[in-house]
């Protein structure tokens, strides 16, 4: 995943975001984000802001700590990929710039209704794909229990030193 080239988001959210799939323990604070990173912490802040709000990552804290970790949330691209809107809304302002069009020459509507087009071929078929995908994906798990099942959702209570809070 590229963010900083596909969705226009700064290089560190795609670094923190690729950290948090990876790391261990899998619940970093920003403090521990910035000094695996060699980031600074304003740039953790930004990065965490976006995923956040990206749904991608969520906030937790460990009983007796006096910071937020962040954790991964994989089966967020789930949700994301699959969401009805992913097709539909960007259709809506494709139409929106065909009809103002509307009393142009074809030529100037033909990238426009290209583009709609495309959206449409994908809008259409997207029930069906995610199907396709569940069934596949129950067929690969069926018997096996996926690792984070088996873990405690509380990770085990860690020290950190003093000054290394952070978020």
């Amino acid at each position: 995943m590229q963010f900083e080239l596909e969705a226009g988001a700064p290089r560190m959210v795609g670094r923190v975001f690729g950290w948090l799939l990876v790391c261990e323990p899998p619940e970093q604070s920003a403090a521990e984000l910035a000094e695996r990173l060699q980031a600074s912490k304003s740039s953790i802040s930004t990065a965490t802001r976006v995923l956040l709000r990206m749904g991608v990552i969520e906030r937790m804290r460990i009983r007796g700590e006096r910071f937020d970790r962040f954790v991964a949330l994989p089966q967020a691209w789930d949700e994301y990929l699959w969401r009805e809107d992913q097709f539909s809304a960007p259709r809506r302002v494709l139409r929106l710039g065909i009809d103002a069009l509307g009393d142009e020459p074809a030529a100037r509507r033909a990238r426009l209704e290209e583009l709609d087009s495309i959206y449409g071929w994908w809008e259409q078929r997207i029930p069906s794909l995610h199907e396709e995908y569940l069934a596949d994906r129950r067929g690969r798990t069926r018997g096996k229990t996926p690792a984070r099942a088996t873990q405690s959702r509380t990770p085990p209570a860690r020290t950190t030193p003093a000054g290394r809070g952070g978020s």
